[in-house]
């Protein structure tokens, strides 16, 4: 059942995960840092190949799963890379930090500075259980790729036997 319904649940699933970032961000003024944001990026992609999915229903779509795939991959590097930030097992980007413009005064600097909270990488912002976010996102990621690879392979990778 999950896997007949699986662009409709992949699109609730895609839906909540970034509305739930937006309204930590905006409404609970959780800052997320630099690998925060790019893990919001897959579901983007998701939505979009989703929205197009359901706009071009007489077309081939597997191109469109499989990008869906490669985001889930994408999104997984970034969450796997941040789960290890937090637990001090991998090193941050360099950029883990908010960016400063270049200024050539070292009064414009240390006040940029001075108004910018700094959001690092390794500090665990906001949990369920004991769980973080970014543990979350990367549960969440993995289903998508298996439930995505299984759908795939249902869809688009068995041969279907022709009936005389």
């Amino acid at each position: 059942m999950i896997i007949r319904n699986w662009t409709a649940l992949l699109f609730i699933i895609s839906f909540i995960s970034i509305s739930s970032a937006l309204i930590a961000e905006y409404f609970f003024n959780l800052q997320p840092c630099e690998l925060c944001l790019k893990q919001r990026h897959p579901y983007y992609l998701i939505l979009i190949c989703l929205i197009l999915i359901f706009l071009l229903k007489n077309l081939n779509n597997i191109w469109l799963y499989l990008v869906i795939q490669f985001a889930s991959v994408y999104g997984l590097f970034y969450s796997i890379w941040h789960v290890g930030v937090e637990n001090k097992i991998l090193k941050g980007p360099a950029g883990c930090s908010t960016m400063l413009t270049n200024t050539e005064n070292a009064t414009d600097l240390k006040a940029q500075i001075l108004s910018k909270e700094v959001i690092s990488c390794d500090e665990v912002i906001w949990s369920f259980f004991g769980i973080s976010a970014a543990s979350i996102n990367t549960l969440i990621l993995l289903v998508i790729f298996i439930l995505n690879a299984i759908y795939l392979f249902n869809q688009y990778g068995k041969k279907k036997e022709k009936t005389i």
